[in-house]
């Protein structure tokens, strides 16, 4: 037991109607898009053939092995880390024994009306090859460990499993299978120039009258069910195997959010950040039409574009403040459907490898005994709250940890403590991974806010390697690591300024302190 502008314009939220897969410094104080670093005879990083970086090692020869080490017996050094890099996840448990795995939570497929520029199958329902193609190649350069998918009610409904999960052998997939039925897949990478470590195990969901993710099957119901958000609904889906979710957070109420018996929403969605940002989304359009030479680099577009969301922050603070229980994910909402324009990188801007690049969903999973996971343990660590959310985009995060002492005891995030037992949450400042040693560094800071009526407090605020806080009332109390990302101020071109000023890098599930 664990111890108690590439953004997928579609529909929104209101459309339509196991085992594990086979095999330095201190940070806290013009454009380049140059990856050569990735592609010299000393690098085992690979350039593939749309630009994102694989992160690799180098030996002492200069050659990389294949399993990532060095020929030589050396330990294995990896590239300083820039835009467009990628890092799996470390293959064993943290000090508690859980396993940091990142994906994507409500993303679209071939299997969405509206994805695929709007046509993604044709008239006899065969998906786009060059879509589906950018969204299995997507698969592979990103190294996500998980993704959910999150495809529109009625055409969903129209297919099946395991089609809806994408499975193809040809390209290595295996199946999940429970009682002789397929309800999950492992996506394989054959014949993509990327091969990752590990595979991504794939899950089908529904965004529609609400968002369930990791339906092992199709609810009797189909389309009336998925399409609607009344409890009945929601037990049948929930009766399906699936955790059930709400997308697109600004559209609903608070006492929505409350009242309906859901296990979470949504705490960012990259859709309604583009239109609440709408003039800087058309002014970075009409710098990419016109050439720009002060675009940031391909994989920082969504720089001048990221806002916190205010009806995001309001909701979340007022549901939690409430007194119930619900877990929150990041959204990715891609859809490939919006922006087909090319980036300096010969890339579109709306690629699929592009937007899963940008931020993920670490979930804290408990693994067998055999070290293993699968969609159930996935679908426990949702519902258990441990779960954070990393903007990627601007590198990936080393050392993150956030627990809440209590009676002796060690808790993971979405615990509930009481307050007679002296709780102080303990949170660990985390580094860019691999920040090259030449760059400015960037200025990390750790808070705790505490969920009030309109959005959150700051309680306590933190510049060094670690942050504790003592509690003092009951509450829900949840943590963010911000950064002024100033180690990117070379790729930003135009918009290098902004790099001085702190933005959210992790968003954290809350600790839940009890009277």
């Amino acid at each position: 037991m664990v111890a108690a502008v590439a953004i997928g314009w579609g529909c929104g939220g209101g459309c339509g109607g196991g085992s594990e897969g086979p095999e330095g410094s201190d940070q806290s104080t013009g454009t380049s898009e140059s990856s050569t670093s990735a592609v010299t005879s000393t690098s085992s990083a690979s350039l593939d053939s749309t630009g994102t970086t694989i992160a690799g090692t180098t030996t002492t020869e200069g050659s990389s092995s294949s399993d990532g080490g060095s020929s030589t017996g050396e330990p294995p050094v990896e590239e300083p880390w820039e835009p467009g890099t990628v890092y799996p996840t470390p293959e064993g448990p943290n000090a508690r024994g859980l396993l940091d795995r990142r994906g994507a939570i409500h993303t679209h497929s071939v299997y969405s009306h509206d994805a695929c520029d709007g046509m993604p199958q044709d008239a006899g329902g065969v998906p786009d090859p060059v879509c589906l193609e950018d969204l299995r190649r997507g698969l592979c350069q990103t190294q996500h460990d998980f993704v959910m998918f999150t495809d529109h009610g009625d055409s969903f409904a129209d297919n099946t499993f395991p089609d809806v999960l994408l499975y193809d052998p040809a390209r290595g997939d295996v199946l999940v299978e429970r009682g002789g039925d397929p309800v999950a897949s492992w996506a394989g990478c054959v014949g993509q120039p990327v091969v990752p470590e590990r595979p991504t195990l794939i899950m089908a969901g529904c965004e529609s009258g609400t968002m369930p993710i990791g339906l092992e099957h199709h609810a009797p119901g189909l389309g009336a069910t998925y399409g609607s958000a009344t409890p009945a609904a929601i037990d049948e889906l929930r009766a399906a195997g699936a955790v059930i979710l709400v997308a697109h957070t600004e559209e609903w109420d608070v006492s929505e959010l409350v009242d309906l018996p859901l296990d979470g929403f949504e705490m960012y969605n990259l859709h309604a950040n583009l239109e609440a940002n709408i003039a800087a989304g058309l002014a970075l359009l009409t710098q990419i039409l016109t050439g720009d030479p002060g675009l940031p680099h391909s994989d920082l577009v969504l720089f001048p574009l990221w806002q916190e969301d205010p009806r995001y922050l309001e909701r979340w603070g007022s549901v939690l403040s409430s007194g119930v229980r619900r877990v929150t994910t990041m959204g990715t909402d891609a859809h490939r459907n919006s922006f087909p324009q090319e980036l300096p990188d010969g890339e579109r801007i709306d690629s699929f490898r592009r937007m899963l690049l940008w931020f993920s969903n670490h979930l804290l999973v408990e693994p067998a005994a055999d070290g293993s996971w699968d969609d159930l343990a996935l679908d426990d660590a949702l519902l258990a709250g441990r779960l954070f959310g990393v903007f990627e985009y601007m590198g990936y995060a080393e050392g993150f940890d956030a627990v809440i002492e209590a009676g002796g005891e060690v808790f993971e995030l979405g615990a509930e403590v009481p307050l007679g037992d002296g709780p102080e949450i303990v949170v660990q400042r985390p580094g860019v991974r691999n920040l090259d040693p030449g760059a400015m560094p960037p200025v990390i800071t750790t808070h705790v806010l505490r969920a009030i009526d309109g959005g959150f407090e700051e309680v306590a605020t933190e510049a060094g390697p670690e942050l504790r806080y003592a509690p003092d009332a009951p509450g829900a109390y949840r943590v963010e690591v911000r950064m002024a990302p100033l180690h990117l101020t070379e790729y930003l071109g135009s918009h290098a300024d902004g790099a001085a000023t702190p933005r959210v890098w992790i968003y954290a599930n809350p600790f839940y302190v009890m009277p």
